[in-house]
C-alpha cells in the first residue's frame, strides 16, 4: 500500500490546512493495482445528495447536506453544499471507477495501469530525388 503526496501542504506536514472548516475530508491510497479514495460523508443520502463525476483526469465530488431538524437549538453540524476535486494519478483507468457508500463513507476505486505515453516517435521515411 502506498500513500500519495499531492499538495505542498502534505510535503510541509501541514496537510490539515486545506480541510479547515466545513469540507469533505478524504483519504487516498494505491492498493495493489487499485487507486482508492475514501470520503467522509455522514448524514447524507448518496442517492439524492451526492454527485460524482470524472473529467479531464480529475474526480469531482459534490454533496448537498440539508438541515432536517425542525426544532430550534444549537447545532455544530455543517449544512449546505460541499465540493471537492481530486486529481487522479497517472494511469488511472477512469472507465473502471466504482463507488460504494457504507456507514457514512463513500469509497471510490479504479484500476491503475501503465500511464499513457506522453510522447510518440514519428518515423521518417527517406525518399529519392524527384519523389514527393
Amino acid at each position: 500500500m502506498t500513500t500519495l503526496v499531492r499538495t505542498p501542504f502534505d510535503l510541509m506536514g501541514l496537510s490539515w490546512l486545506p480541510t479547515l472548516g466545513a469540507g469533505i475530508r478524504i483519504e487516498e491510497r494505491l492498493d495493489g493495482d487499485r487507486y482508492v479514495v475514501r470520503a467522509e460523508l455522514p448524514g447524507v443520502d448518496p442517492a439524492k445528495d451526492v454527485q460524482l463525476t470524472v473529467e479531464h483526469g480529475e474526480l469531482h465530488l459534490r454533496v448537498e447536506r440539508k438541515e432536517t431538524h425542525a426544532e430550534k437549538g444549537r447545532s455544530e453540524f455543517h449544512y449546505g453544499s460541499f465540493y471537492r476535486t481530486v486529481p487522479l494519478p497517472a494511469g488511472v483507468k477512469a472507465d473502471t471507477l466504482t463507488a460504494l457508500y457504507t456507514d457514512g463513507i463513500l469509497e471510490i476505486s479504479a484500476l491503475v495501469g501503465e500511464p499513457a505515453p506522453t510522447a510518440k516517435a514519428i518515423p521518417i521515411t527517406i525518399g529519392t530525388a524527384g519523389s514527393s
